[in-house]
């Protein structure tokens, strides 16, 4: 599944980025592999989407988010 598909309070775990320009600024910000991230909200027409990851929140746009695969932790 990919970050854009998470729900509110769903804890979710990266398992790794596809092809994107951004690639290397998502990973510099924290989203590396392995990493435990947070879905917390999405803005009322549903972009951008907030998740907490590590130590802060961060603000993504969807069209990011769908290149960030991750799996549900339960």
């Amino acid at each position: 599944m990919t970050l854009k598909e998470g729900k509110p309070g769903m804890t979710l775990k990266v398992l790794g980025i596809d092809g994107s320009e951004l690639k290397q600024r998502m990973m510099t910000m924290g989203l590396i592999p392995g990493t435990k991230i947070k879905v917390l909200r999405s803005a009322p027409l549903g972009d951008p989407i907030a998740i907490g990851i590590r130590s802060y929140n961060l603000a993504m746009r969807r069209a990011d988010a769908e290149k960030v695969q991750v799996a549900e932790v339960h």
